[in-house]
């Protein structure tokens, strides 16, 4: 029987359904944290979304954000922080800011968000900052950028993702909205070391950790963890490297696994 000490969730398609964090999910995490297994959130997004969401929980622990190129812990600092090389910045922001599509670029303390027409600004976390064109410099380098749109997708995919193979990560994934989005990020960071960097600050064995994720980037989180659960919508390369399938998030996927830990004290 595994010794499990902590959780290691994604939050898009894993532990939320678009944006909403359900019912089912938030009581399963709050009372496994409550039995004393340590949370650690996993996601491609930036880290003060990933904060709000384990308040709603009642959790404070490390964060994993930026698909891995930061893990950001309760004291207000990174233990883990890897950014964009600059050469493939400027070739990204030139190829964004000739074509239609919705770009994110998670910096130090802001998120700008790239789209061709103003968003309501009310509307939009305190951190996300409308632009209408990506401007390398002036916000500092970036840890992490999402793209969503047809025909930067696939420039992307085939151009991009062979001239910079050596030195940044380019993974498919599905957005809130159900679309595909690419998620990108320094070649140094992966959701696998920046597990292995959290495990080492808060003393866990990365073996007593089951990791739950449903995309391309939590397959090296996988490889790290004693046990991972892919969710029952992801991919066949994501299940096939999973320890254990489960139930989609919109079926409570991950409250399941949770309960049956809780219960039988194994997956």
């Amino acid at each position: 029987m595994m010794n499990i000490s902590a959780l290691a969730i994604d939050l898009d398609g894993t532990l939320l359904v678009g944006e909403e964090l359900p019912e089912a999910h938030r009581r399963a995490v709050a009372e496994a944290h409550a039995a004393g297994i340590e949370i650690i959130i996993a996601t491609a997004r930036w880290r003060q979304m990933a904060e709000r969401i384990s308040a709603l929980m009642g959790i404070r622990k490390p964060i994993i954000a930026c698909s891995g190129a930061q893990v950001y812990v309760p004291e207000g600092r990174d233990i883990f922080d890897h950014r964009l090389p600059a050469d493939f910045v400027d070739a990204f922001y030139k190829l964004c800011n000739t074509r239609r599509c919705m770009v994110t670029v998670a910096l130090d303390n802001n998120v700008i968000l790239k789209l061709d027409a103003p968003p309501d600004q009310s509307r939009l976390p305190e951190e996300l900052k409308w632009e209408p064109q990506l401007q390398a410099g002036p916000h500092g380098s970036p840890r992490a950028a999402t793209v969503q749109g047809d025909d930067v997708v696939d420039i992307v995919s085939k151009d991009l993702r062979a001239e910079f193979v050596d030195s940044v990560n380019i993974y498919d994934a599905v957005g809130p909205d159900g679309k595909l989005v690419l998620i990108v990020t320094a070649k140094a960071a992966s959701k696998g070391q920046a597990l292995l960097a959290a495990c080492q600050y808060r003393g866990i064995n990365p073996e007593q950790v089951v990791a739950f994720g449903d995309a391309e980037n939590d397959i090296e989180m996988f490889k790290v963890a004693g046990a991972s659960v892919a969710m029952g919508q992801a991919n066949d390369l994501v299940k096939s490297s999973a320890s254990l399938v489960t139930r989609a998030n919109t079926e409570a996927g991950v409250a399941i696994v949770i309960d049956r830990i809780l219960r039988t004290g194994s997956l």
